[in-house]
């Protein structure tokens, strides 16, 4: 799917074709296996240690199937092992040759572009999160179902982001492209997940009636400037865009805070079980931590935007 992918795909095939040749070759001219045991046998002895290869290695998957190429060459045709060897890698090599060619001048995708909109649905369905999230804290129905369906979804994004930034990182130590390094945006991908998963277990539950009509507001108004942020956030790594503005988020998660912080001191709220209170401030807990990965997330997409960074220390 880009240049870093095809050029992966061609070292692992050349890699495993030049194991599978080399390893099979020298058991066709050493095993005799003219007869159906001999056959048996030396396919054994040609498959085995390489199939526990590829087991370990997934780049020599191909080795085996190799292999036993070089101990089955095509009917009516007598090559000695060494020419059958040499003849698989030449047209394996003349293949990823191609592949590579096409994939540079015909088909150029760039596996940065891929990162991005994998990042960028990584970003967009955590939006959704939130706002399940903070609808179960407030007691609106129906959020618990969708949970379901947005996790599974969240982590085979992730996955495909991860990918997608190793086949950037292939491009870069093959000098095709000076984009940024993609390293430093996925590891903020999945502390903000992190984060996201301690939110959600301080939101298992509805509060409580007192501290709902005291917090209420404030959470609702941080559901939606956070669901904006993220949503704008993207659109802008699609788009490879500069991040939006953190600000009214910012705003909203000290607003939290200093709500938690009031409540130590409140006198109609001590009367409420210790795990209502536990559950607040775990919550402000996991926000607090959720805004310090989230200015780093933005930080890497201004970076992979071409434009200035945001500095953490400004958000």
């Amino acid at each position: 799917t880009s240049v870093g992918g095809s050029l992966k795909a061609a070292l692992d095939r050349f890699s495993g074709t030049l194991a599978g040749a080399a390893y099979g070759g020298i058991i066709a001219a050493l095993l005799p296996h003219s007869s159906p045991l001999g056959l048996g046998l030396a396919i054994v002895a040609a498959l085995f240690p390489l199939a526990l290869l590829a087991a370990v290695s997934p780049s020599f998957r191909v080795a085996p199937v190799t292999s036993l190429i070089m101990l089955l060459p095509p009917t009516g045709q007598e090559i000695g092992p060494l020419a059958s060897a040499f003849d698989r890698v030449a047209e394996i090599t003349l293949g990823n040759v191609v592949g590579v060619v096409v994939a540079l001048f015909v088909f150029p995708a760039r596996a940065h572009t891929l990162m991005g909109e994998a990042a960028a649905r990584v970003v967009s369905l955590n939006a959704d999160l939130v706002a399940v999230f903070i609808d179960e804290l407030t007691g609106a129905p129906g959020g618990r179902a969708s949970l379901q369906t947005l996790h599974p979804q969240i982590r085979a994004a992730l996955k495909t982001a991860e990918a997608a930034a190793d086949e950037a990182m292939r491009e870069r130590a093959s000098h095709l492209t000076d984009e940024a390094n993609p390293e430093p945006l996925i590891r903020p991908l999945y502390r903000v997940r992190h984060d996201l998963v301690m939110v959600g277990r301080a939101a298992a539950n509805p509060l409580p009636a007192p501290l709902l009509d005291r917090l209420g507001p404030t959470l609702d108004t941080l559901r939606g400037v956070t669901c904006r942020l993220l949503s704008d956030l993207a659109a802008s790594l699609k788009n490879r865009t500069p991040p939006p503005s953190p600000e009214a988020f910012r705003i909203a998660v000290q607003t939290l805070v200093g709500q938690t912080e009031s409540l130590r001191s409140d006198a109609i709220l001590r009367d409420l079980p210790g795990d209502a209170f536990g559950q607040v401030f775990a919550l402000r807990f996991a926000f607090e931590q959720f805004r310090q990965d989230l200015a780093d997330l933005l930080a890497r997409a201004g970076e992979l935007a071409g434009r200035r960074a945001l500095d953490p220390a400004e958000i």
